[in-house]
């Protein structure tokens, strides 16, 4: 047992005139240690206590797992797999959303697979859930182990400037009562009013006919765009979706080109004359923060919103405590916009709704 040993207390005698040297303890002042079990990389198992260890202060080889794809059930004891296993087969799914890595498509795969085979009775039987891996089953049974250290390294993660631009004061933003959140997309605008509760106001969405279409004539796209301003209400921002195209992907410059214009004509005509020291009323949210946001993202791709504004839809309607509350018009106006056969139909009204979310989530974690 090589990689194995013991942390003990070292002191010192190292006297400087009358001082305490430099490694030195007076009496009765030794640190005091927590015990820890020890592992070493040939013997997981082995209940060796340790003194003041802080890297055994996680699952036992989870990192090492990791690296060498280890069989789950070997990584962690048997109480650990108890308390991984109740959580999983227990928990609802609004308490799944909460686990690291299981927001979004993730908590509902779990809940299907347990409905269709019941519950887990191994973490190797956690693989067989569409969209969780080795790694990935691994990083959900350390945020299980250790919620509240998850929870306080996400607090630590959360800043608003990686999401929205340009930068406001976060208290301006949390004063807010609504939003208005306008998606772009190729011949149409989308937007969604939502208010601080997640009650959707107002969901639609304008075709414009001038889009990409000719010679990008300034003056049609200006007479399109404003006919849709036109028909914004009041609100507090207005957040305008900050397209996800890189520059370097020259065969959908014209797209890139196509949305940035659209851009620009929004912030241009969104924006009153700002007096020195107020904040912006027109704001940027990165799509690809959404995606993350919502576990949308494939590689650097993001996925479609669809299936996750239908579930919202359907809670809405069955459940007392909705994550988002839509009216029964709303419900009825939009609810076979999201089918799969319907190509591209309403992905812009999806996309608006899910931005608006996003938002007032944000700054629900401080």
């Amino acid at each position: 047992m090589s990689s194995m040993w013991l942390a003990k207390p070292l002191v010192t005698s190292f006297v400087l005139k009358g001082h305490y040297g430099l490694f030195f303890h007076p009496v009765n002042s030794l640190p005091k240690y927590a015990l820890r079990f020890l592992h070493c990389n040939r013997c997981r198992r082995s209940g060796i206590m340790a003194a003041g260890l802080d890297t055994i202060n996680e699952s036992p080889s989870s990192k090492l797992c990791q690296e060498n794809y280890e069989p789950l059930d070997s990584c962690y004891t048997a109480e650990q797999r108890a308390v991984i296993l109740q959580r999983l087969n227990t928990a609802t799914e609004s308490e799944l959303t909460q686990i690291k890595l299981l927001r979004g498509r993730k908590a509902v795969n779990i809940i299907n697979y347990r409905n269709r085979h019941g519950p887990f009775s191994s973490l190797e039987n956690v693989t067989d859930v569409p969209l969780l891996k080795h790694k990935s089953a691994i990083t959900v049974f350390d945020s299980i182990l250790k919620p509240a250290q998850n929870m306080e390294k996400r607090k630590g993660k959360v800043h608003l400037a990686k999401f929205i631009r340009p930068e406001v004061d976060r208290a301006v933003l949390e004063d807010a009562n609504s939003i208005v959140s306008i998606v772009c997309g190729t011949n149409k605008i989308a937007w969604t009013h939502m208010n601080r509760a997640l009650t959707v106001l107002e969901w639609q969405q304008e075709e414009c006919k001038s889009f990409l279409n000719g010679t990008y004539m300034a003056s049609d796209y200006l007479e399109d765009i404003s006919t849709v301003i036109s028909r914004f209400p009041a609100t507090d921002f207005f957040v305008v979706e900050k397209p996800s195209i890189s520059p370097q992907n020259t065969s959908l410059y014209p797209v890139m080109a196509h949305l940035r214009t659209v851009e620009a004509m929004l912030f241009a005509l969104l924006s009153p004359v700002r007096e020195p020291g107020r904040s912006p009323k027109v704001l940027n949210m990165m799509r690809t923060a959404v995606g993350r946001h919502f576990g949308l993202m494939v590689g650097e791709s993001r996925a479609s919103g669809a299936e996750t504004v239908r579930k919202m839809m359907t809670e809405s309607v069955i459940k007392q405590e909705p994550r988002v509350i839509f009216p029964h018009s709303l419900v009825m106006k939009h609810r076979n916009s999201f089918q799969m056969s319907s190509r591209n139909k309403g992905e812009e009204l999806c996309d608006a709704l899910l931005q608006a979310v996003a938002f007032f989530e944000f700054l629900q974690v401080k």
